[in-house]
């Protein structure tokens, strides 16, 4: 079972950098027919056969190849043991060799890796994973989404506060302010916005990258298509050269809410390739 968990998320780790995921390709061939912007429907276009080069070469989509964030979904009579874990980290590692990924990590003690007067690690598999972060799901099986996460979304994202005043519109207002803003600044569009909305700054980053996780390019919610349609009016277009095709969609994940004034909102605008996903099955428990 180890070496079939560690080759599992190798693999899953090449494929959520090299390959979108066929509703994503739809998603991206729906806009290049909608769009009526000459400049905006040649940046389409490009993306698109860039994405198709690199998974024919299984090679990364953009050389920002990304921080590796785990999704782990665990089954009502499964187990998730340290050693699974462990194997879950290596299975990472190769995967960044094999992609490979660039080379990001910085060296040293705390105050080193924050000035990064410490080095740069020549290991692609040096770029630690973020957190795992863990959710019950109802099959009796365990289940790893593999995401990477660029720079540019990252300074780009927020997470802030709305006093929502008894209104989702007042929340929905100020979600497409800030998404249109970050859009504008991020440069690398069309994105795909992803949205967690609970009861504090790590439940709502958590429900962003959850979004991420279950979100479909082809199923959209009422307040999904709002936001991306809102958004797309501002006129920012691929590559903020214009046209109709700012976000290709929007992922939200609304959690539980507190009884209080505010809303804690984490926003994301992934860019052009992004969600880079894979979702990978590490073991099955038949209870038949």
């Amino acid at each position: 079972m180890t070496n079939d968990i560690v080759s599992h998320v190798r693999e899953g780790l090449v494929e959520a950098g090299s390959t979108f995921r066929p509703d994503k390709k739809s998603a991206y061939k729906k806009a290049i027919d909608s769009e009526t912007d000459e400049k905006a429907k040649w940046v389409l276009k490009t993306i698109l056969e860039n994405a198709e080069a690199a998974e024919k070469n299984r090679s990364p989509l953009c050389d920002d190849t990304g921080i590796p964030h785990l999704l782990l979904e665990v089954g009502p009579d499964c187990a998730v043991t340290g050693r699974m874990l462990e194997d879950i980290k290596e299975g990472v590692r190769q995967g960044l060799r094999k992609l490979p990924g660039r080379p990001m990590a910085i060296m040293g003690d705390d105050s080193s890796r924050i000035d990064q007067s410490g080095g740069l690690n020549p290991d692609s598999a040096g770029v630690e994973p973020a957190p795992v972060l863990i959710r019950q799901c109802g099959e009796n099986v365990i289940r790893l989404h593999i995401l990477m996460f660029g720079g540019g979304p990252a300074i780009r994202g927020s997470t802030y506060r709305i006093f929502h005043r008894h209104d989702t519109a007042v929340v929905l207002d100020e979600i497409v302010k800030r998404a249109c803003e970050a859009v504008a600044q991020l440069g690398c569009s069309p994105c795909t916005l992803a949205i967690g909305v609970g009861r504090s700054h790590f439940e709502a980053a958590s429900l962003m990258l959850q979004a991420q996780a279950d979100g479909r390019y082809d199923i959209q919610s009422d307040m999904e298509k709002e936001i991306t349609s809102r958004v797309n009016a501002a006129g920012i277009g691929p590559l903020g050269l214009g046209g109709s095709t700012s976000v290709l969609a929007t992922f939200m994940k609304v959690g539980p809410q507190r009884a209080s004034g505010v809303r804690i909102v984490c926003i994301r605008p992934a860019c052009c390739f992004e969600p880079r996903i894979a979702t990978v099955e590490l073991g099955r428990l038949d209870t038949e």
